[in-house]
């Protein structure tokens, strides 16, 4: 892979070997339809990157939606994030995604930036247009407007990072060279994954994005997807979510879950292995467990060390 200028610590970590690098997403408790407890949380997200995972991801969910069925962690995902750096060494962080259509770019820009330098420049963006319809009308921001907003919002967010005192306007507002934003990031600018297609061409995504989050696809599905991202994007990382129940029985074929599968270790080693081989460089697997540190240690070393 050739890095970008501003590859960070946590880029690195995730792209910088040719092989398939793993993260894990809050929250790590399963809790998905109230608050988790944050200590568990913690705790198990330095088990996570003690047992060998690469990345922690977490969600950007302004509001709990009970229809949609997913509080998203609950937590805001920078405040979380912080929290996290403190209690672990070098796993990168990352975010999946930022809603940027509900958030004002200078709150992003400094928000970023300072998780980025607090954590020591672990922090990978995903920036995404959203997907839970009461939101729009709660921040007052026309859905229509999505992906202009999206643009926006990204042009925004390379200018404040990498320029001292800007100009530069906006629909969010006016910059006219008298103030900054501080602080800015360890790098020229941080690393960007849109998420879905964020209501943007793929030649967008290839020029704005130094790589590209998806979600869960079939097989034949991924290995088109990502060959039409590799005649855009050249070589930069293609990233997808995925959500795993091990089975008890190691030798299990899969059921299909949503966005994933239950399956035994020996067919989840085949699967990446085989995703390896399509050319995907990083996964989010959203384990569903009862145990969930026991499931991380267990996916570690059967599934991980493995591939």
């Amino acid at each position: 892979m050739t890095e970008p200028p501003h590859a960070n610590a946590g880029y690195r970590r995730l792209f910088e070997s040719d092989g398939l690098s793993f993260g894990t997403g809050f929250p790590l408790t399963g809790v998905r339809e109230s608050t988790p407890d944050p200590t568990a949380e913690v705790r198990l997200a330095a088990h996570a990157e003690a047992v060998g995972f690469d990345a922690l991801w977490a969600r950007d969910v302004p509001t709990y939606w009970p229809k949609f069925g997913d509080a998203g962690g609950a937590f805001d995902p920078w405040t979380l994030l912080s929290h996290v750096a403190a209690e672990t060494e070098d796993v990168a962080l990352g975010t999946s995604s930022v809603v940027l259509p509900l958030r004002h770019p200078i709150h992003v820009a400094k928000a970023a930036a300072s998780v980025d330098r607090l954590s020591g420049g672990r922090l990978v963006l995903g920036v995404a247009s959203g997907d839970r319809d009461p939101e729009y009308p709660a921040f007052g921001v026309d859905p229509k407007e999505r992906g202009r907003l999206v643009r926006e919002g990204v042009d925004a967010l390379r200018t404040l990072w990498r320029e001292r005192y800007p100009t530069l306007d906006g629909s969010w507002g006016h910059l006219d060279g008298e103030v900054d934003v501080l602080p800015k990031p360890t790098t020229e600018t941080l690393p960007l994954l849109p998420t879905g297609y964020a209501r943007q061409s793929m030649e967008w995504l290839a020029d704005h994005g130094d790589g590209w989050l998806f979600y869960h696809l079939p097989d034949d599905t991924l290995r088109s997807y990502i060959e039409e991202w590799r005649d855009h994007a050249g070589d930069k990382p293609f990233v997808i979510a995925v959500r795993v129940a091990l089975a008890d029985d190691p030798t299990a074929d899969p059921e299909h879950l949503h966005l994933g599968y239950r399956a035994g270790v020996e067919w989840f080693r085949n699967y990446f292995r085989r995703l390896e081989d399509y050319g995907l460089d990083h996964v989010v697997v959203s384990l569903q467990a009862e145990e969930p540190k026991r499931a991380m240690t267990t996916f570690a070393t059967e599934v991980i060390d493995a591939v």
